[in-house]
């Protein structure tokens, strides 16, 4: 099979795709930088409604906003969410942020137009002032925002869709409908559910925008593969085209795939190259991939390039708190950086990279599940569908037919990676801690210029990579 992009006269691949790191550490910002020098720049699509509203509860100080939601094509729907949520001058930094509703299968009105809106402004922002390309990363497992979420980011021209985190079958051919302003649906992941019950969520862009809207760019999608036998899966049975791929290795941060046997990953869960090569679509090498040495072998094994996250994570544009990215650099540089893979953290049950601060000692200060991405839906004896977090009070869970031993171990990304990028809710008078990820190699720090700050710029990432 042969991408289609390969057929468009004078493309050129991009040799980096900077990896696209929620909750909001790939933003807008970083991944504009990235792009207008030439290469992939993503933003991540994970909670962005609440980073939005966060934001505008912030003050929104430089007017960034406001100036895409000027742009936007639908202005009474920017309209009601500025009047909701816009703080003029910023909230009191004693007062918790004000929450949207929890994810739902039946999603008000409102709620589609939140993540619609969120996702066009930060694409929209990474698209400003260059011609270069802009990708969104969403994650499988987290499937009720992920039809508006996309929707919103078609609407502003996005570029490409990379995925991960599960198998997103379904995904093309949902691009390819919402590129038509065709109705679309996605089969939800429920646990327990009888196999007669056909459980989904459905989106109907006619919805939102107007009879005169014209059919949309249809993106390219990457999704994000461990195994060879993955990549075939999608290759052969996904619902629609697949442009690209990028095999990620497990030293890669954030979620990583489980490894084949339990509580250790062996050369059994490294991806052979040579039979993705062998698939004929442009691919791209991820995990501890950030060094020009990296990216020349990718080339030499027939890869475009190389994704690379955490040498972007660290730089002065992302979406980490300057603290916490001199902290990780001082860990580093002073031998005591470590990267923890946690088996029990994430309420996904993937393995998730973390680092822990001094701050907090790994120690998660909130309980409290009043974001709800990585809920789990559950059918009940009735038939009908409810939620539940591992990561939220046992009490709760267990009263919803959740197993003790299903809380041992959970932190609660929602807040904690909130958190990490200077939007932590404040509860009794605590501020909930951060929760950082990063991948395992950090080694791009001692050959990067970091200048008075300690901390690259993603430039300087990139001519270090391109070296």
């Amino acid at each position: 099979m042969v991408s289609q992009l390969d057929q468009t006269a004078g493309f050129s691949w991009p040799s980096i795709i900077q990896g696209g790191m929620g909750a909001a550490v790939s933003d807008w910002r970083l991944a504009r930088a990235v792009s207008s020098i030439g290469q992939l720049g993503v933003v991540s699509g994970t909670a962005l409604d609440t980073v939005l509203i966060r934001r505008l509860q912030d003050g929104d100080m430089d007017g960034s906003l406001r100036r895409a939601m000027d742009a936007f094509p639908y202005p009474e729907m920017a309209a009601r969410v500025v009047n909701e949520w816009y703080v003029p001058g910023g909230k009191s930094p004693e007062k918790p942020y004000g929450l949207k509703p929890l994810p739902r299968i039946d999603m008000s009105r409102s709620d589609e137009e939140l993540l619609i809106l969120a996702c066009f402004v930060e694409v929209h922002l990474a698209k400003e002032g260059h011609d270069g390309l802009v990708g969104i990363n969403l994650l499988e497992k987290i499937q009720l925002p992920t039809l508006p979420s996309l929707f919103g980011a078609m609407l502003a021209d996005v570029d490409v869709v990379i995925m991960g985190g599960g198998i997103p079958l379904a995904i093309p051919g949902v691009l390819d409908a919402l590129a038509d302003l065709r109705p679309v649906e996605l089969k939800l992941n429920v646990e327990g559910a009888d196999r007669a019950h056909a459980h989904k969520i459905e989106f109907h862009p006619g919805t939102h925008v107007s009879a005169s809207q014209q059919p949309l760019k249809r993106p390219y999608f990457f999704p994000v593969v461990s195994s060879e036998t993955l990549a075939k899966t999608l290759v052969r049975k996904s619902s629609g085209h697949i442009d690209g791929l990028i095999v990620e290795h497990h030293s890669a941060g954030g979620h990583n795939a489980p490894p084949r046997r339990d509580g250790a990953y062996s050369e059994r869960d490294i991806c052979s190259i040579e039979k993705i090569a062998a698939l004929s679509l442009p691919f791209w090498i991820a995990g501890s991939a950030g060094s020009p040495e990296r990216l020349k072998a990718a080339k030499d094994l027939g890869a475009q390039g190389v994704q690379v996250g955490s040498a972007f994570a660290c730089t002065e544009e992302s979406g980490i708190t300057f603290e916490i990215k001199q902290e990780i650099a001082e860990q580093y540089r002073s031998g005591k950086f470590e990267v923890i893979t946690d088996f029990r953290a994430s309420p996904t049950d993937y393995p998730f990279k973390r680092v822990d601060l001094k701050a907090n000692s790994g120690v998660d200060a909130c309980r409290t599940c009043d974001l709800g991405y990585l809920r789990h839906i559950y059918e009940k004896d009735d038939g009908s569908l409810a939620y539940r977090c591992p990561a939220a009070p046992k009490k709760a869970y267990m009263a919803r037919g959740g197993a003790p031993e299903d809380c041992e171990g959970r932190r609660c990304l929602c807040n904690g990676l909130l958190a990490t990028i200077g939007m932590g809710q404040k509860r009794r008078d605590r501020l909930v801690q951060p929760l950082v990820t990063m991948g395992e190699d950090l080694s791009f720090l001692d050959k990067v210029d970091c200048g008075e700050s300690g901390l690259p710029s993603a430039e300087g990432v990139i001519n270090y990579l391109l070296s």
